[in-house]
């Protein structure tokens, strides 16, 4: 199954075809039994910003690879060591968020490609002065088989850098962080601001251009995800369990209180999140 998923999502990323997936913060056992039922093609997993244990995390990675969905996990920092230990503990994909230069990716490239090798002797073959030995080079590439090594672009001077950070080879992907994007910009989660826009659709062009999969995570309605595919992302990472989750109780409460009645106090509403 695990050879299967490697060589399913690279396959199509490589193809330029559409992958789909959602963002899972619950650590409950049974989450992935309900998750079964969703035509997925991977789960998005947010170390960054979700509390969720190494010993759960790996849980979690075997569990959705068992039925099919290929775990990408996102690490709190570009650190290699803690992309080493995610693929260790059965991701996929490794995501490193915030990257803004070319040493940041490299690392990323080293970790998730060239694993286990570390030091100076990786630190050589990334910066080309040094080349692996061919029985070296045929057993990293059987060892990280697969691996998916993407980028966060959530900031300005990572868009500025775009042409030189996507031309190294090793990175599989594009995540556009919108929510720290529009900070960085100075204009906070304004998602239909001219100038939002404008750079979402730089990233996405340049992107597709280095042949790169690309995709934009929103946890807001499907119509967002739609008008992104038009614009030519094709990783669709839509909403997150506690998103919908939220989404639907408050859809459903509003109406059982509208049909029995009783007015919807104000301060019950809450708004939709974006990780």
């Amino acid at each position: 199954m695990t050879t299967f998923l490697r060589d399913n999502l690279t396959q199509k990323l490589s193809n330029g075809q559409n992958v789909y997936g959602t963002c899972i913060t619950t650590t409950a056992p049974m989450w992935p039994k309900v998750m079964a039922n969703a035509p997925l093609d991977f789960v998005f997993l947010d170390t960054e910003h979700i509390a969720i244990s190494r010993p759960e995390l790996s849980r979690m990675c075997r569990q959705y690879t068992a039925i099919g969905v290929t775990p990408i996990v996102r690490i709190p920092k570009p650190d290699p060591y803690r992309a080493s230990q995610v693929i260790d503990d059965g991701a996929i994909g490794v995501i490193a968020p915030y990257l803004e230069n070319v040493e940041q990716i490299k690392q990323m490239i080293g970790a998730t490609k060239y694993r286990p090798l570390k030091g100076e002797k990786l630190d050589a073959i990334l910066h080309g002065k040094s080349t692996p030995s061919s029985e070296l080079k045929t057993y990293l590439d059987e060892y990280n088989h697969g691996n998916l090594c993407i980028a966060n672009i959530e900031s300005i001077p990572a868009v500025e850098r775009l042409d030189e950070l996507l031309s190294l080879d090793g990175l599989d992907a594009v995540f556009i962080g919108p929510h720290d994007l529009s900070i960085n910009m100075g204009i906070p989660e304004q998602y239909d601001h001219p100038d939002f826009k404008k750079t979402v659709k730089t990233i996405i062009q340049k992107a597709r251009a280095h042949t790169l999969g690309v995709g934009i995570h929103f946890s807001f309605e499907p119509q967002r995800q739609i008008d992104w595919i038009k614009e030519g992302v094709n990783i669709v990472i839509h909403s997150s369990d506690m998103a919908l989750f939220s989404q639907r109780l408050r859809d459903d409460i509003a109406a059982i209180r509208s049909a029995s009645g009783d007015e919807l106090d104000s301060n019950s509403s809450g708004d939709s999140t974006t990780i």
